[in-house]
C-alpha cells in the first residue's frame, strides 16, 4: 500500500465478499464498477452511491487512460472480479473528488439545471454547486470507497471508443463502421446503420481538426468523409427525417460540388420539407451533371409539380370558402 512520511498507510482495504477470479489488469483493460462514496467523519456520511445516480449503471474507467481520480484507477487493481471490498483513501489522494461527484452528479439531472462553474476563481468563490462537496473542497478529509468489481473487458475483447483509439486506429476502424452501416442498412434497419456512419464520420472530423485546411492530409479525410455523409442522408430519407438529409448533403457539396447523389438526395428531402424552389433547383442540377438521368428525374419533377398543383387548387378553395 502507498505510505506517506509519517509511515501511515494512504489506503487501507477490507474484504466484504471474496471475488470469484483473479483478473489481469493491462492498459486498455475496461472495468464495471459500483461504488459508494462516504466521509470518514462519526456518521459514515454517504456523499455518493452509484445505484442511485442516474439510470443506476456501473461506473467504468479503462486503465491506463488517466481517469481523473486516478486512486480509483489504484484500488480496482487491488480487487478479484465480483469483489466487494472497502478502501479508505488519505485526503491528499482524493482532491480530485468533489468534481469527479460533480460531474456524475450531474449526468443525472437536465442539462438545464447543471450548474456550470467554469473557472478556477469561480470555484473558490462559489463552489461546485453541492454543499456536501463544497464542504469538502473547504476541509478535505479522508475517503471511504466500497467498491463492488462487477465486469472487466480485456482490450481485446471490446470495441473501442473513439477517445481510446491513436490516429491509425481510428483510420482503420472508419472503413468497418462504414460497412456496419451497410449491413443495417440493407436490413433496413436505418437507425442502426444511421448511428455507424454517424460514429465514422465523427472519427473523420476528430482527425481533420489536427490537420491544416485544404492541404493534402486534410484533403483527403475530407473526400473520406463524403460517402459516409450520402449514407447518411440516404437513411434519413428513408425514416423521412429531411432536415440532416439537406444538411448533410449540403456539406458533400462543398467537398465534391458535381455530386450527383448528393443532389438528388437533396432534392428529394427538399420535397419532403416542402421547399419546392429548391427541389426544382436540385432536381435541374442532376440532369444537368448527369443527363442519363434526365427521364427519372423529370418524373419525379412531374410528380411535384403535380403535388404543387393540387395544394394550389387546395388553397384557393379554403380561400373561396372563407368568402362565400
Amino acid at each position: 500500500m502507498p505510505q506517506d512520511a509519517s509511515d501511515e498507510p494512504l489506503i487501507e482495504k477490507k474484504t466484504l465478499h471474496v471475488g470469484t477470479k483473479a483478473v489481469e489488469f493491462k492498459e486498455g483493460t475496461k472495468v464495471h464498477f459500483h461504488f459508494q462514496t462516504r466521509l470518514c467523519d462519526y456518521n459514515k456520511t454517504l456523499l455518493d452511491d452509484s445505484r442511485k445516480m442516474g439510470a443506476g449503471k456501473p461506473m467504468e474507467l479503462v486503465i491506463g487512460k488517466k481517469f481523473k481520480l486516478e486512486v480509483w484507477e489504484v484500488i480496482i487493481q487491488k480487487m478479484a472480479l465480483h469483489e466487494v471490498a472497502v478502501f479508505i483513501v488519505n485526503k491528499s489522494l482524493v482532491l480530485q473528488y468533489p468534481f469527479v461527484s460533480k460531474t456524475l452528479r450531474d449526468i443525472a439531472v437536465p442539462r438545464e439545471e447543471h450548474r456550470s462553474h467554469c473557472c478556477a476563481m469561480t470555484i473558490q468563490t462559489e463552489g461546485v454547486g453541492y454543499n456536501d462537496l463544497d464542504d469538502f473542497l473547504k476541509s478535505p478529509s479522508d475517503l471511504e470507497f466500497t467498491i463492488e468489481l462487477v465486469k472487466v473487458e480485456q482490450p481485446e475483447n471490446y470495441e473501442k471508443e473513439s477517445w481510446q483509439m491513436n490516429e491509425e486506429e481510428k483510420l482503420k476502424v472508419v472503413p468497418h463502421l462504414k460497412e456496419l452501416g451497410n449491413e443495417e442498412f440493407k436490413k433496413k434497419k436505418y437507425q442502426e446503420a444511421s448511428d455507424h456512419y454517424a460514429k465514422a464520420i465523427g472519427i473523420i472530423e476528430q482527425l481533420m481538426i489536427k490537420e491544416k485546411p485544404h492541404e493534402e492530409e486534410w484533403n483527403e479525410l475530407d473526400k473520406m468523409k463524403v460517402p459516409l455523409l450520402l449514407n447518411f442522408a440516404q437513411c434519413k430519407l428513408s425514416q423521412g427525417d429531411y432536415y440532416p438529409v439537406i444538411e448533410h448533403c449540403t456539406t458533400a457539396i462543398k467537398t465534391e460540388p458535381d455530386n450527383v447523389k448528393a443532389y438528388f438526395r437533396r432534392a428529394k428531402a427538399h420535397v419532403g420539407a416542402w421547399n419546392t424552389k429548391e427541389a426544382f433547383e436540385d432536381f435541374k442540377k442532376v440532369i444537368e451533371l448527369d443527363p442519363s438521368l434526365a427521364t427519372a428525374v423529370k418524373k419525379e419533377m412531374a410528380a411535384l409539380e403535380e403535388l404543387v398543383r393540387q395544394k394550389d387548387l387546395a388553397d384557393k378553395k379554403k380561400l373561396k370558402n372563407l368568402f362565400s
